[in-house]
């Protein structure tokens, strides 16, 4: 019977966060590494945020690569084994929170995201308003999901990087 419970504990973590942003998917690390190269080449002055930052696979590379990573996840359990994936990692942190109500930390370069469809746009207006909130430019990777209406930077396979300056 707690068996039953459980899954359905787990199924509900799951399928809530569907509502409120994208599934999750991992992202293959050599993906990463390669975004981390040559779409944006991550240093040790980079704040990189990941939104909805899942298991943390995105975080421990932009650590790798010697950037601080910030992530918010909805999802406890996935919060749960970020953080445990990540603990020999000082320059990651793992935050269970709703990115569309908090501020992003002051000292943000560069926003990761995958998103999708339904939401990239939103997520780009986010933060826009963050760029302009911190009065200067921020940079946005985007995996999978192109913003409609925006001039990419950069593409390279299924990443495209976006320049954000404070709206006026």
């Amino acid at each position: 019977m707690w068996g039953l419970w459980i899954a359905a504990a787990i199924a509900m973590a799951f399928g809530f966060v569907v509502f409120r942003g994208a599934p999750y998917v991992p992202t293959r690390k050599r993906d990463l590494d390669r975004a981390f190269e040559d779409v944006y080449p991550l240093t040790d002055t980079d704040v990189l945020v990941d939104i909805g930052s899942g298991d943390g696979v995105v975080l421990r590379q932009a650590a790798k690569h010697g950037a601080m990573a910030i992530g918010y996840e909805l999802n406890p359990i996935l919060v749960l084994i970020s953080r445990i994936l990540s603990r020999n990692q000082p320059n990651v942190q793992v935050r269970l929170a709703d990115f569309w109500r908090v501020k992003l930390p002051d000292d943000t370069t560069i926003v990761y995201t995958f998103g999708e469809t339904r939401d990239i746009g939103k997520m780009y207006q986010k933060v826009e308003r963050e760029a302009s909130r911190l009065n200067r430019p921020l940079y946005f990777i985007s995996f999978g999901f192109p913003v409609e209406g925006k001039e990419v930077v950069k593409p390279d396979r299924g990443f495209y990087l976006y320049h954000v300056y404070p709206a006026e």
